[in-house]
Order: structure tokens, then C-alpha cells, then sequence
């Protein structure tokens, strides 16, 4: 019991939990939990549920989120597959993450997906119990981000070159969109080519689907 409540001390709002995905949030099969909370207002947001009142939406601790996924266990050792955190964003909580993880099977994949717009130390705190990190890098251009997000990119700037220093940069799928109104194909090939620097390989390009928030 003390260990459960040691676990449970760190709560966060989940605005939903997508069972058997397979092979489109990491390798095999994987159960995607999407927290509410993003620093980002982008124009073009994917899931804007995560804005906003979360109020309507269940709150987990690690250990209840632990007790909801594990039915599917035995997909995941079956097929190298875990539990993908999304959102929002995910590494705005890393103590809840850490501690799931803690719970987990080791042989569980976790794997973020995250706009790494946020403190580094969170990153830190992360990398040693992620395996993938699928990165929405918006735009490396620091002008087309600001103008897109509302916010800076000094932080995804600094979190890209503690990846690198880290060599986890073959753990990472870095998506790389093309976002109307916003950039162009030139534009993201420069956004390619700069990755390419730090030392990414595994790049994710689309073209984001027009719906405002």
C-alpha cells in the first residue's frame, strides 16, 4: 500500500486512452494516452480537447493508468509494443511518466509524442525511460513558429541539442509538416537540412489538414 501511494502523488487530466493502435505511435502495438495541457496555441491545432477547461475530463494517477492499460499486456510483449504519451504534451509531466514507467513491464516501449517546447530539465528527466521520441517540430524557423504557435522556439532549440549530446538522435521520428499559410517545401527542406546537423535521420513529412481551433 505505501508504495501504491507513493506512486499515486502525482495526478494529471487524460483527455482520452486509444487502445490497439497499431504501428502509427511506435512499433507494434501500442496504447496511445493523451494528457491535457499544451504551452502551444497553434492555428492548426490536432486535438484543441487539450486546451482549454479540462475540468470534464478524468484525472489518473499513474498507478490507475497503469491498472486501465495493462489489459493489453500481452499485445505489447507479443509485439514490441507499450504505451505512447501524447496530448497536449506529454513532458509536462514527467514525474507521472517516470513513475508509470516504474510500474511497467521493462520490455514495455514508451514512447512520447511532443513539440519539445518545454524546460529542458523535463527532457532529462525523460530520456532514460523513453525509447522513441516522435517529435512535431513545427518549423525550425523561428519567425514561422512564433507566428504559428504564439510562442518561441529557444526551448525545442536547446531540448534538439541535449538530444543530440545525448546520441539519442536514432530514437527520434521528427515530423516535419507542411503547414498552409504558414511555410512552404522550401522552407521545409531548410527545417530538414538544420535537423540534419544535429544529427536526425528519421523524418515524418505531411501536410497538416486546415481546422481552426
Amino acid at each position: 500500500m505505501a508504495d501504491n501511494r507513493l506512486f499515486d502523488k502525482h495526478c494529471a487530466k487524460i483527455i482520452g486512452v486509444a487502445r490497439h493502435r497499431i504501428s502509427t505511435d511506435g512499433d507494434g502495438v501500442t496504447t496511445l494516452v493523451a494528457f491535457h495541457g499544451c504551452p502551444l496555441r497553434c492555428w492548426y491545432c490536432l486535438n484543441p480537447q487539450s486546451l482549454g477547461d479540462g475540468s470534464r475530463f478524468k484525472e489518473y494517477s499513474p498507478q490507475s493508468l497503469y491498472d486501465e492499460v495493462r489489459i493489453d499486456e500481452l499485445y505489447f510483449l507479443a509485439t514490441n509494443g507499450g504505451v505512447t504519451f501524447g496530448g497536449g504534451e506529454p513532458c509536462l509531466h514527467p514525474d507521472f511518466i517516470r513513475e508509470f514507467h516504474g510500474l511497467c513491464d521493462p520490455t514495455w516501449q514508451i514512447n512520447l509524442e511532443t513539440s519539445l517546447n518545454v524546460p529542458t530539465a523535463h527532457i532529462e528527466e525523460l530520456l532514460s525511460v523513453v525509447n522513441t521520441l516522435i517529435i512535431d517540430i513545427k518549423e525550425m524557423n523561428s519567425d514561422i513558429y512564433r507566428s504559428y504557435t504564439g510562442q518561441s522556439n529557444d526551448l525545442v532549440l536547446d531540448n534538439l541539442h541535449l538530444i543530440a549530446e545525448s546520441g539519442r538522435q536514432n530514437d527520434c521520428i521528427i515530423r516535419i509538416p507542411l503547414i498552409p499559410n504558414y511555410n512552404t517545401d522550401v522552407d521545409r527542406e531548410i527545417s530538414r537540412k538544420a535537423l540534419e546537423d544535429f544529427g536526425f535521420t528519421r523524418f515524418d513529412l505531411f501536410t497538416y489538414q486546415i481546422r481552426k481551433h
